[in-house]
């Protein structure tokens, strides 16, 4: 895969999170930490669930959060995240959500690879067990990989 794979850093499992902002500002903090994005992008994730709905809320239990493209965005990148209870996005057919997916992009096209390989193992009933029961680092290694390799 492409500059923009998933690295271990990215990965947090066990996130206590009160609500859905609360876990897209909570599964943001490895590409804010990294400098990937700043705590504006954050605020631009949650305006557009605000104003669009939860449309992120993708598959049942599973929220890509993004926003569009901007100075906000430093540095294209991915932070995955399990929660340690799942919180209610107001998704009628696919709350509650435990696995957030966090999505910068400098542009419209240079994270496109990495996003395929994501939901070819988000599409993996066997790869969703694995991560719902990931607990150590060598979990998580086998998750990084699993999505790398698309």
């Amino acid at each position: 895969m492409s500059k923009e794979a998933l690295t271990p850093r990215f990965v947090q499992l066990g996130v206590a999170a009160g609500d859905w902002r609360d876990a897209l500002r909570r599964g943001a903090v490895p590409l804010l930490n990294a400098g990937n994005i700043t705590e504006t992008y954050v605020d631009n994730m949650i305006q557009a669930v605000e104003t669009l709905g939860p449309y992120i809320v993708i598959a049942p239990g599973i929220a890509l959060g993004h926003a569009r493209p901007d100075r906000s965005v430093l540095h294209t990148g991915f932070s995955l995240s399990t929660l340690t209870m799942p919180v209610e996005f107001g998704s009628q057919s696919n709350d509650p959500v435990d696995i957030v997916v966090i999505l910068a992009a400098v542009d419209a096209s240079s994270h496109i690879n990495a996003l395929h390989h994501l939901a070819t193992f988000l599409g993996s009933k066997d790869n969703l067990a694995l991560l719902r029961g990931a607990s150590t680092p060598a979990d998580i290694d086998e998750v990084v990989d699993r999505i790398n390799k698309g």
